[in-house]
């Protein structure tokens, strides 16, 4: 199996800074959304660019589902929790709207780690 790819946009600090972390706990090829090539483009949906991707050989994630997967290959405790959670039958709901309320808060949280950062 091929590493995964972490699609996001590069144009955002904050999302720049969350690609890093992704790959500095897990291990992914980070694409940009500046970098994209054809293929990778057509297997996104349309609106690509309202999110964070994670392109695997088979599957694509998109937005939450994307994170959760993410965060569940950086550490075991993570995947332990997304099992746990994916049993609930509200959670794919809560998780989306979770991520679209960070997503759509991006500025703050990217002045938030360009501080921490400094």
């Amino acid at each position: 199996m091929s590493v995964p790819r972490l699609v996001y946009d590069d144009d955002c600090g904050f999302c720049t800074w969350c690609a890093v972390v992704a790959d500095r706990y897990g291990e992914f090829e980070l694409v940009g959304f500046a970098a994209l090539t054809d293929d990778q483009l057509a297997r996104l949906p349309d609106d690509y660019e309202t999110c964070a991707h994670l392109l695997t050989d088979d599957t694509v994630f998109s937005c939450g589902a994307a994170a959760e997967r993410v965060l569940a290959t950086s550490h075991p405790l993570f995947e332990c929790v997304f099992s746990l959670l994916r049993r609930v039958p509200a959670y794919p709901a809560v998780r989306e709207r979770l991520y679209r309320w960070a997503a759509d808060r991006r500025a703050l949280w990217g002045r938030i780690v360009s501080r921490s950062s400094a």
